[in-house]
């Protein structure tokens, strides 16, 4: 209402007057005076008290069927998709996005471990009664340091044409399972032998050569690596415990089919070789075996090349009759070496910062292949945990057993304080 002097009320907001529609029933309510006047007093009142806090804030006017009631505008800061409101709501996509790619990641790891941990249960199925009752480990290794014994054989699928190749897929299976030899199939000898010391923070190797003169349960004292084609991979374990006096917690089969697709799957591995080395294995590429040609220095190896590499007992002269390490003694102890280094150059290849995007991406494919490279005692549950201690570990330097001399029937002597020491620094 207008004050004295018909001058406007300067504390009174401005507003406009709207007639609204009557009501179905309005004609028979009874006008309440007294509660409109007490709105509209409030609603005056309400719009002084925001006019003394922001004076210099224009003023909405709302009404509807009622003198209008004034509220005070947005500011910029308000929820308006052009301010504040609006970047607000672009960071809370951002979180969002940030939220569901942090869940995809930790997704394509579970994946990645279930997929090992699926292969190697399904590949511990496969080993030898007789191999599993042999071992005593615990299947808490990450936190327990334990003794593996990774076995190699000679074993050749039936149609390769490599010289001494199975003569059937089932001797084969026997073979590659750690089964001693039975129903007319023959043994296969070891092609390699070494131990793990590995859980706990600890990750030692030990390799043993396979010419080396040592007591064989049951049988005649000869060559270690004769264990496993008399008795598999029980008497292999039982032979290597005696010649070392130490216990064996678990067993590992390489598969050299599987451990070819393995180095593939996780890009190749990287090994420096002291001196130029050529040879032919198993006869020759021209035979169904391998030949490589490995420059001194660092090489990246593939599946293929890596194994012929650990598999090398004698070198040939190179191309051109250039010095190779055939001239310079090349011998077993080398090669427990080199397979020592490609060991050393997977875990490389796994731990490496610069690697990790790559392995992150192909987690589910090196997961899967990963245990195809071997049978193992060592399945779903114990497996993961020697891979995560492999990886958190440090590398020690190469140990290998010293021979005194040569042994009958071609055989290398190991002397009794030679095992001892090696069995020390293993365990201790």
């Amino acid at each position: 209402m207008p004050s004295s002097g018909n001058r406007p009320d300067r504390d009174r907001p401005e507003y406009n007057v709207y007639r609204s529609r009557r009501g179905l029933f309005s004609r028979f309510r009874k006008p309440d005076l007294e509660s409109l006047s007490g709105k509209e007093k409030r609603a005056a009142d309400r719009q002084r008290a925001a006019r003394s806090d922001r004076q210099d804030l224009p003023y909405e006017v709302h009404s509807s069927g009622t003198p209008g009631v004034g509220r005070r505008a947005r500011s910029s800061g308000s929820r308006s998709p052009f301010g504040r409101g609006g970047s607000g709501r672009r960071g809370g996509g951002r979180r969002r996005w940030l939220k569901w790619i942090l869940i995809a990641c930790f997704g394509w790891l579970v994946i990645s471990f279930l997929a090992f941990g699926i292969s190697a249960q399904l590949q511990s199925m496969k080993l030898s009664g007789d191999a599993k009752d042999a071992l005593g480990g615990s299947p808490w290794i990450l936190t327990s340091p334990q003794n593996v014994l990774i076995i190699g054989t000679d074993s050749r699928p039936p149609d390769t044409l490599e010289p001494g190749a199975a003569q059937e897929q089932r001797c084969y299976d026997q073979q590659a399972e750690g089964e001693a030899p039975h129903d007319g199939c023959a043994g296969a000898r070891a092609d390699t032998l070494m131990v793990v010391r590995a859980g706990g923070g600890k990750f030692k190797k030990l390799g043993i050569p396979r010419d080396s003169y040592a007591a064989i349960p049951g049988q005649d004292t000869q060559k270690i690596n004769a264990a496993y084609a008399f008795g598999g991979a029980a008497l292999q374990v039982k032979t290597v415990e005696d010649f070392l006096g130490i216990s064996i917690d678990h067993v590992v089969i390489l598969n050299f089919t599987g451990f070819e697709d393995f180095i593939d799957a996780i890009g190749g591995v990287k090994v420096d070789v002291p001196l130029r080395l050529c040879a032919d294995i198993s006869g020759g590429k021209k035979n169904g075996g391998w030949s490589i040609d490995l420059k001194q220095g660092t090489n990246t190896l593939d599946g293929e090349t890596a194994l012929a590499y650990a598999r090398t007992r004698k070198p040939s002269p190179c191309p051109g009759n250039q010095p190779s390490a055939y001239s310079e003694g090349y011998d077993d102890l080398d090669r427990a070496a080199a397979q020592q280094l490609v060991m050393n150059g997977i875990k490389q290849r796994l731990t490496d910062p610069l690697r990790l995007p790559y392995n992150f991406i192909k987690g589910p494919i090196i997961g899967w292949t990963a245990p195809k490279a071997f049978v193992s005692d060592m399945g779903f549950f114990t497996l993961p945990q020697l891979a995560l201690s492999t990886v958190f570990a440090g590398s020690s330097k190469p140990d290998v057993l010293i021979p005194s001399g040569a042994g009958p029937g071609g055989s290398l002597e190991i002397p009794e304080s030679e095992r001892q020491r090696a069995a020390n620094a293993l365990e201790n």
